[in-house]
């Protein structure tokens, strides 16, 4: 049987950027308030799922942030209102790259964290990130309770997959929002499948 790693990745919102930084903590500070507690440090998570000699990044991020010509490109969806995807700049590319990078990887809070898996469930992964819903980001249009978002991804892959996510959570006094969504998506798929 083949070797097989899946790692997450609890990211500081906005550690490549002030701009987001600063977005995130203005939408944590109304959150916070709407829901009568104290606002929280914002993580968002990415993933490498190595199997074999392979490893690939899966990410979500902005269309315009070409990192790499060969970046693994596999789906896209709009950002904010769905009509304004048609702009390369209100649209996201989901991501599976093989040898790629997560940008500001090393501002991951405690490391990476290993998710318990098996070749079998680590190919199935990589086999989802294509099949991954084109959701706006930021919305809610399933009405899941939660927007969708990069966190989301994760979640629905990780559970897709079969991986166990009970005990997989942010660092701390962190939040990661859209993770519920990821995982409610996924579990009723599942339900539906069932």
């Amino acid at each position: 049987m083949e070797h097989a790693r899946v790692r997450v990745y609890w990211l500081p919102l906005g550690a490549g950027g002030r701009i987001v930084a600063r977005n995130g903590r203005a939408f944590e500070a109304r959150a916070a308030r709407r829901e009568h507690r104290a606002a929280c440090e914002l993580f968002h998570a990415a993933l490498e799922v190595e199997v074999g000699a392979a490893s690939y990044v899966i990410e979500m991020a902005p269309a315009w942030s070409r990192v790499a010509e060969d970046r693994g490109v596999v789906a896209t969806g709009p950002v904010g209102l769905r009509w304004l995807g048609v702009s390369r700049l209100f649209r996201y590319e989901v991501r599976r790259w093989r040898d790629g990078v997560i940008p500001d990887r090393e501002a991951a809070i405690g490391g990476p964290v290993l998710v318990d898996t098996d070749a079998m469930r680590a190919v199935h992964l990589l086999a989802l990130v294509p099949l991954v819903p084109g959701l706006t980001w930021g919305r809610d249009e399933l009405e899941l309770g939660e927007m969708w978002n990069s966190n989301s991804l994760v979640s629905w892959l990780l559970v897709g997959s079969g991986h166990d996510v009970d005990g997989l959570a942010p660092p701390p006094g962190g939040r990661a929002p859209g993770w519920d969504a990821g995982l409610c998506l996924a579990r009723s798929w599942d339900d539906l499948a069932a």
